[in-house]
């Protein structure tokens, strides 16, 4: 089984300026500036650090101040290299009481302004651009576009070009648009073409709504690919390791945010920013169908 010290692990030193998820579950998926006080001596992966404009109590006299897992801390993002245009359905991160939350662009209004569905107060607030910034993720020491802006970057480029032709009978994993099962991989058999690049297809998991027989959909071909090729992991997974988990009849992208014992790892749902605890078993590497071949992050 593989040790999390032995995987990449973010370094911070006193003084350092950082963003803070907090470890409160009201505040899941925000991001606050703060400032890294020390080290913890037992533990080197755990940091003390104190909030800019959170503070202990109702009073406002003493910020606040946490030890948290090196996880729930990154360097402060840097400036996009270029003026972003914000846009409808874009996710977002909007500057709201005092820390950054994900959110998503529902109505654009006149005046460089923004309707954004918070999703951790459940609410529509109306920002100024300024106010807005696009999500990035810290991986291994660099900046990353979030999962949403990657997969809908290649849903645009795998629908402008040729895709691949699939005959019937044909066992494929479907991208379903759904809600509540977008960033899924569904396993299920292709029935007969019913259009320009479209496919008749019956998932193997997935019920109708009578619970009578397995759900048929029309599906974009860019929307299909053949299974991932089976890979097997010897040595188990790391710390930041990305995964599919199978959850809710489907495969999720994920990292691997800590190895417990017995071959068990708690696994980040990247879209989600939702943590649960799987078995090996139900893990898989993450490859990615591009150009025709699968490959995995490593080799991108």
């Amino acid at each position: 089984m593989s040790n999390p010290s032995s995987s990449w692990i973010a370094q911070f030193n006193p003084g350092d300026r950082v963003e803070i998820s907090p470890r409160d579950p009201g505040f899941r998926g925000s991001w606050y500036a703060g400032t890294v006080v020390r080290r913890e001596a037992k533990n080197t992966n755990r940091y003390v650090v104190e909030y800019d404009q959170l503070y202990e109590d109702e009073s406002g006299e003493k910020l606040l101040q946490e030890t948290l897992d090196w996880i729930q801390l990154r360097p402060p993002p840097p400036p996009p290299e270029k003026k972003v245009q914000f846009k409808f359905e874009d996710e977002v991160e909007a500057f709201y009481s005092d820390g950054w939350w994900e959110g998503a662009i529902i109505t654009e209004h006149s005046g460089g302004k923004f309707a954004v569905f918070l999703r951790g107060f459940e609410e529509q607030i109306v920002f100024e651009e300024k106010d807005l910034r696009l999500p990035v993720q810290w991986v291994k020491g660099k900046w990353e576009p979030r999962f949403e802006q990657v997969q809908r970057e290649k849903e645009n480029s795998n629908c402008s070009k040729e895709v691949m032709k699939f005959t019937q009978g044909m066992q494929v994993e479907v991208l379903t648009d759904e809600d509540g099962l977008k960033g899924a991989w569904f396993a299920a058999t292709i029935i007969e073409p019913s259009g320009e690049d479209k496919y008749l297809i019956e998932y193997k998991t997935l019920r109708n709504d009578d619970d009578t027989e397995f759900l048929r959909e029309d599906i974009r071909a860019c929307n299909i690919r053949p299974c991932p090729l089976e890979i097997i992991v010897v040595d188990g997974f790391k710390v930041l390791d990305e995964v599919d988990a199978y959850y809710n009849e489907g495969w999720w992208v994920g990292v691997i945010a800590k190895v417990l014992i017995n071959s068990n790892y708690v696994v980040n749902f990247i879209e989600y920013d939702e943590k649960t605890t799987f078995n090996q078993a139900d893990l898989r590497p993450h490859q990615d169908w591009l150009n025709g071949k699968w490959v995995v992050p490593s080799d991108v």
